[in-house]
């Protein structure tokens, strides 16, 4: 009798799971992505335009997943340590990095990179992207662009223009000035984009390439004053700055953009989960309304876009950096 009763019991057991296994009960573990709190790593130290974008999504994310979204600063080493972070996390979709310019330009500009770009890392989602800005002192003699470049054609070197340190976007778009404008100009990097903008303003050097979000104060106090913008369009945020390319540059191009990444290996599934989520983030009005200042152009889209972007802007940017002899180690 009591054997009976286990060989039924047994069979029972082993219908309920074939009948479970058949209609769907079998549910994978990312199925249920995210049971925990979310990270994204910032490789920028905290109150810039990076971690201010990152905490905005983060905080529409959070809302879209149903757990919380945490912010890291982990700054260093031209944004390679907090990269770093990320490459060796588990590839389970609660580790996302926030790429910026420098996710690009690293592998061309250092040759001792502790993670290969390229493998390292699975696309998110381009957040969007926003415009470096020429300026200078309210005083200064240039007018506009074409006043910069006939003046270091007059005096090749000495011109001058500040950036926030060797290999960053502001030190990338004089650079390609000097490219495309046939000219020699002189690079005054310092550490940091506040010590550059306060000899910008004391009249050390000449000009600078600032984001949005750092010289827009001090265009609104009138102790800066905006030549052109470096996107391909015209800014919304500055709408009635021309573009350099319309100066007479035709193919020049800088963007300051934003996006995520997860360790490669992460699940498709997850990674799409994260893309919906950021994108819902991105597009929401409590996003967009705070991000304005920072001329911030939302361009949400798919994984395959932000691949395809950052793989152009490598190909891009490598030839700059040859072309100028820029290394960093």
């Amino acid at each position: 009798m009591k054997k009976s009763f286990f060989s039924s019991a047994s069979r029972f057991l082993a219908m309920v799971m074939a009948t479970a296994a058949c209609v769907g009960f079998s549910v994978p573990a990312s199925a249920a992505f995210p049971e925990r709190a979310v990270r994204i790593i910032v490789p920028f130290a905290p109150g810039g335009g990076t971690d201010l974008i990152s905490r905005l999504l983060g905080d529409g994310m959070s809302r879209e997943l149903g757990q919380p979204v945490i912010v890291e600063n982990k700054p260093g080493a031209g944004t390679t340590i907090g990269s770093e972070d990320v490459a060796r996390s588990k590839p389970d979709g609660y580790t996302l990095l926030m790429a910026t310019f420098a996710h690009a330009i690293n592998p061309s500009l250092r040759t001792n990179m502790p993670y290969d770009t390229d493998k390292a890392f699975a696309p998110v989602i381009l957040v969007g992207h926003s415009p470096s800005v020429l300026v200078v002192r309210p005083d200064s003699p240039f007018k506009s662009v074409q006043d910069v470049i006939e003046a270091a054609k007059k005096d090749p070197g000495k011109v001058t223009y500040a950036s926030q340190g060797v290999g960053t976007s502001a030190h990338l778009a004089g650079e390609l000035l000097e490219k495309l404008g046939k000219v020699d100009m002189s690079h005054i990097p310092y550490r940091g984009a506040g010590p550059a903008l306060n000899d910008l303003l004391g009249g050390h050097v000449d000009m600078m390439f600032g984001t949005a979000a750092a010289v827009g104060s001090s265009l609104q106090a009138g102790t800066l004053r905006a030549l052109a913008v470096t996107t391909a369009e015209r800014s919304p945020a500055l709408p009635d700055l021309p573009t350099i390319a319309e100066e007479g540059l035709d193919a020049y191009v800088l963007d300051s953009w934003y996006g995520l990444y997860v360790p490669a290996g992460t699940p498709p599934e997850v990674i799409a989960r994260l893309n919906k989520a950021a994108t819902a983030a991105a597009q929401s009005d409590a996003f967009t309304s705070k991000v304005q200042h920072e001329g911030l152009m939302v361009t949400p889209g798919t994984p395959e876009d932000l691949d395809k972007y950052v793989t152009q802007e490598q190909s891009r940017w490598a030839d700059v950096v040859a072309s100028s002899n820029i290394t960093l180690n």
